[in-house]
């Protein structure tokens, strides 16, 4: 028997497509070719294939590649083209992903996280590891505020990056922190990811930001713990400077003008959602203008300034939705070759605890993690798992107010795993923004030995939110039940 005749009698016809779909997708990545091209390729390779070789599967792609024999059907074309676009534009969710890009991309230019690093520095600075607590504080402001990883990451290590390594931390330990600190924006709202899991789940964004907020302040909280700990276990790597002084009104005036405005641009986002006054898409708006407002205030909007910010706008708002489109597309080719069935069949099949398949689906987000980056899993597999969740038996409370509790608590999981891929070397998206702007003499290996620790604290959040799903539930229930 040959080697197609042994494939045959272990997967159908339909498994073998949809695995080849998945291996051609990612050896087209490892080729370099953009991720949105990627996609549409794939897509119209297997949806040709089907039209010209495959006869059962010819009709039902006939609305997908709408060829006949003589040329292109263009109505029945235009009306694919209507149903990938229409998605995206009649979606008033995404109305807030360029608008919570604007507001973190307009933050970096406000001058607020300057402020905030001087003046807290001067707070905590005669305490041991006081630079590091300094720059996860302001991490964990910068997450509730801009929701941007790169820019996170990059402003971090640019304003503290230097500063620790002239008062004497350890490689390792400024590396890490920096880049621990930065990754809390993909899980404190409002994170843009967070605004396309909404769509991808459909599940309401409020309940989302709402779930993520305990989470991610425990993410924080483990942080500042272990600096603590390990700054009085091994006092070397993060010592106090000699001409510390001592903290005064003065001084905490100062943080109290540097920390307030942002805080309040929180509240204007997070509060108005929470208190019922507006809808995510509208907070948004009103995070953009806040953001603008600040800027203004702080003397550091111009015209420039503002044409450079709408620029980058356009471009990520641009990228994650060209993905948006060519993921759709792939979506859609993968589901008329059975490919939800036969993801749900497996992924179900392996065990009979649902929390085990919970499990397992975290697993493969982790590995995937390693090549693809959080849009592609967000928006590719997803819709593939929201199935699977939905059919399972999972006590997780609503408080009778939370719709899909399940679901919510899951996007939760998925986010914090996410956000440890960040982190995790080889390929960790942060480590690399992170090694862009680090000064001579800082290379890979610092880094990653820095953020193991981090890594670590993260899998330990990640265990907490699976033991306790309440946390994820219990806030959205008190915003909305009010």
């Amino acid at each position: 028997m040959g080697v197609l005749g042994v494939i045959g009698q272990v997967m159908t016809l339909n498994e073998l497509v949809v695995l080849v779909m998945f291996l051609t997708f990612i050896w087209m990545l490892f080729r370099g070719i953009p991720v949105a091209f990627a996609l549409v390729g794939v897509s119209l390779i297997y949806a040709l294939f089907a039209e010209i070789f495959l006869d059962p599967y010819r009709r039902a792609f006939e609305d997908v590649i709408a060829f006949d024999r003589t040329g292109i059907d263009y109505q029945r074309l235009s009306v694919l083209s209507a149903r990938l676009f229409g998605n995206v534009v009649q979606n008033p969710v995404l109305v807030a992903l360029p608008m919570f890009i604007y507001m973190g991309l307009m933050l970096d230019q406000s001058g607020v996280a300057q402020r905030m690093m001087i003046s807290m520095q001067k707070l905590f600075g005669g305490l041991r590891g006081g630079l590091a607590l300094t720059v996860l504080l302001i991490g964990i402001i910068l997450a509730a505020s801009t929701g941007v990883i790169g820019a996170s990451v990059t402003l971090l290590g640019v304003m503290a990056l230097p500063q620790m390594m002239q008062q004497g931390y350890s490689k390792e330990v400024s590396t890490g922190t920096i880049a621990a600190a930065g990754t809390l924006g993909i899980l404190i709202p409002p994170s843009i990811m967070l605004v396309i899991m909404s769509d991808q789940l459909a599940i309401s964004l409020g309940d989302l930001f709402m779930g993520a907020l305990f989470p991610g302040l425990i993410l924080g909280g483990l942080y500042i713990a272990f600096i603590v700990v390990f700054g009085l276990v091994k006092p070397g790597a993060m010592p106090v400077p000699p001409n510390a002084g001592q903290v005064n009104w003065p001084i905490v005036k100062e943080v109290l003008i540097a920390v307030v405005p942002p805080l309040f641009l929180i509240l204007l986002v997070l509060g108005s959602i929470f208190a019922g006054l507006a809808t995510p898409t509208e907070a948004s708006g009103l995070g953009a203008l806040g953001a603008t407002l600040l800027a203004l205030a702080n003397r550091r909007l111009s015209f420039r300034v503002f044409v450079e910010v709408a620029r980058s706008t356009l471009n990520t708002a641009g990228y994650i939705v060209g993905i948006f489109l060519a993921a759709n597309f792939f979506a859609l080719v993968l589901r008329r070759y059975g490919g939800d069935e036969i993801v749900q069949s497996h992924v179900v099949g392996f065990f009979e605890n649902p929390y085990m398949i919970v499990l397992f689906i975290l697993f493969i987000v982790f590995l995937l993690g390693f090549l693809l980056d959080w849009i592609e899993i967000t928006i590719i597999i997803m819709p593939l798992m929201l199935p699977i969740i939905s059919g399972l038996e999972l006590a997780v409370p609503d408080f009778g107010q939370v719709q899909n509790p399940s679901v919510v608590w899951f996007a939760i999981l998925v986010a914090v795993t996410l956000q440890t891929s960040f982190l995790t070397p080889p390929v960790g998206f942060a480590l690399f923004y992170l090694k862009g702007v680090c000064p001579p003499g800082v290379t890979l290996g610092h880094i990653y030995r820095g953020v193991v620790p981090f890594v670590l604290l993260q899998l330990t959040g990640l265990a907490i939110v699976f033991v306790f799903p309440a946390l994820t539930t219990w806030l959205p229930s008190v915003a909305y039940g009010n």
